[in-house]
């Protein structure tokens, strides 16, 4: 049976919440960011090598590794595209990310794509697909799919962040998500030599996001880290990859090994 979205009702309580992007499409690595208790994950499908078979194989490590704890599992599909969210909520995630949100119009049709009619326009397969147990708690899932089902979009433009109120009050948008990387290339500055200047644009988007309302997401970025971005007002914090972590681990490792070996010679 589909349990209740525990992310939704965290963010009901006004809890902080952390979260972990799957970019290798491996289930061992999603088995292991499971057991270690984000809040939330994104299975990243917009880059890096993600297809629906490896899709289905985290679903599963995840609800495996987890439990009843298990992350909540969004799924940042590659565009706005009714056919892949279709296939994507099918196999079983609780959540779908949006990226490159610019109007209301394109978020209605992002949300319509994640809703069954008449609140959206998915494609009717409940009896049979994974997401209900392959059709074993079909009657349950249908009761449920549409309020549980997260609909995060991702502002990425200046034209985004212009129409943030008119996206955010879209009907079946649940949460903003300020995507900083796109957001100062879009607005004409560097990625890789932030300035005073860049970072007040994303913190400038950021409050737009936020007066609407709805709950606000973001990477670490420039001139923010994790508890300032808390601490700022940010609802979910996508903190790094399975993959950097494991970068960060194996430098660090490699790199005492040298210090070591030309301390002793």
């Amino acid at each position: 049976m589909r349990r209740a979205n525990p992310l939704k009702a965290r963010l009901a309580a006004g809890k902080k919440n952390l979260g972990c992007w799957l970019v290798s499409n491996s289930p061992m690595a999603a088995e292991v960011v499971a057991r270690a208790g984000y809040d939330f994950v994104i299975i990243d499908h917009e880059h890096g090598p993600g297809d629906l078979m490896g899709l289905v194989g985290q679903l599963q490590a995840i609800a495996a590794g987890g439990g009843e704890a298990a992350p909540a599992t969004f799924v940042r599909v590659p565009w706005n595209d009714p056919v892949y969210i279709k296939r994507v909520l099918d196999s079983g995630a609780e959540g779908i990310m949006v990226p490159y949100v610019e109007t209301a119009e394109e978020a209605k049709q992002a949300a319509d794509a994640c809703r069954y009619p008449p609140e959206g326009t998915r494609g009717c397969a409940f009896t049979a697909i994974r997401a209900a147990n392959f059709g074993e708690f079909a009657p349950q899932y249908w009761d449920v799919v549409n309020q549980e089902t997260l609909v995060m979009l991702q502002l990425e433009t200046p034209k985004g962040v212009e129409n943030a109120a008119a996206i955010a009050a879209t009907p079946g948008v649940d949460i903003l998500f300020i995507g900083p990387n796109d957001l100062t290339v879009t607005s004409g500055y560097s990625p890789v030599a932030h300035t005073d200047e860049s970072v007040a644009n994303v913190d400038r988007a950021f409050q737009a996001a936020k007066a609407t309302g709805k709950p606000v997401a973001v990477t670490p970025h420039a001139g923010r880290g994790a508890d300032e971005i808390f601490d700022m007002g940010y609802d979910m914090l996508a903190a790094g990859s399975e993959m950097t972590m494991l970068h960060r681990a194996a430098t660090t490792a490699v790199g005492a090994h040298r210090e070591r070996e030309q301390k002793n010679g």
